[in-house]
């Protein structure tokens, strides 16, 4: 009986030895640490896991201008609005795409939607274009980027703008314009305001937002400054996540227009608006 026990005990620790050496093995396969290894394998299922606040939006970026129209023209530096336009929209669309969600650009370099001689206004056809791509490409959301411009030389600060009358465009509109306020903090802190702009009109929530002013000194060269670019991407962002946060039921953006057949149209297709 005791040789049997004997016996028992010497497989027992042939056994151990074997899985001591395996799992040696599995420790040098894994590299230095397999505490490490496992750690990283755990932190890549954690990221799949949480894809971002704005996760399943598909977002519509709108870079005003372009092109031939080059939109408003700095005071000092005579520097064109269309390219800070596109600069703020693709930084904007890097930090969007970090929070999960889907985006869709209207143009992506130095050009108009339109043809060079069309049978329309070029910059109804342009408009009408840029309208496309939203609706093709099933935009949850819409955000168009501008610089503002204004007679006087005083005035100054973002300014967002959504449709007359639209409770979605609205609370969009007041999220981003608080956020802009919060991370901006400019001298002159304006209110979201319903406006006229065809680009606001496709029937999602949507805003205008007015960046700064290229005909206030100060504010001009804050805007030619990459730096700013960034942050002014950054707080329309945070508006947008703030947004993304607040307690459902949002509301409902009013119905499209339809404009496809339009051959003139209102002249406040973008602009300025002052108050």
């Amino acid at each position: 009986m005791a040789g049997r026990i004997d016996r028992v005990r010497v497989a027992a620790g042939m056994l151990l030895g074997v899985t001591a050496l395996c799992s040696l093995a599995l420790l040098c396969a894994a590299g230095t640490s397999a505490v490490e290894t496992f750690a990283g394998r755990t932190a890549a299922v954690q990221e799949t896991a949480d894809p971002g606040m704005l996760h399943g939006l598909t977002i519509a970026l709108d870079a005003g201008h372009g092109g031939y129209d080059g939109g408003a023209v700095g005071r000092v530096s005579g520097v064109p609005e269309k390219g800070l336009n596109l600069d703020v929209a693709q930084r904007l669309e890097k930090i969007l795409r970090a929070q999960g969600a889907d985006v869709v650009m209207t143009r992506t370099g130095d050009y108009a939607l339109c043809d060079d001689d069309p049978p329309i206004r070029k910059k109804l056809q342009d408009m009408q274009r840029r309208a496309e791509i939203v609706r093709i490409n099933a935009a949850d959301m819409l955000l168009s980027i501008h610089m503002n411009e204004y007679a006087g030389r005083s005035e100054s600060g973002p300014q967002v703008f959504y449709r007359e009358g639209c409770p979605a465009g609205r609370l969009l509109a007041g999220a981003i314009q608080e956020a802009m306020i919060r991370g901006l903090n400019p001298a002159k802190q304006r209110p979201a305001l319903g406006g006229n702009y065809y680009i606001l009109t496709l029937g999602i929530p949507s805003v205008l937002v007015e960046c700064g002013f290229l005909s206030h000194r100060e504010e001009e060269q804050k805007l030619l400054e990459a730096d700013y670019r960034q942050a002014i991407a950054e707080a329309i962002a945070q508006g947008v996540v703030d947004w993304q946060m607040l307690a459902a039921p949002k509301p409902q953006a009013l119905e499209a227009v339809d404009r496809s057949e339009e051959e003139t149209g209102d002249e406040q297709q973008e602009g300025s608006f002052v108050q």
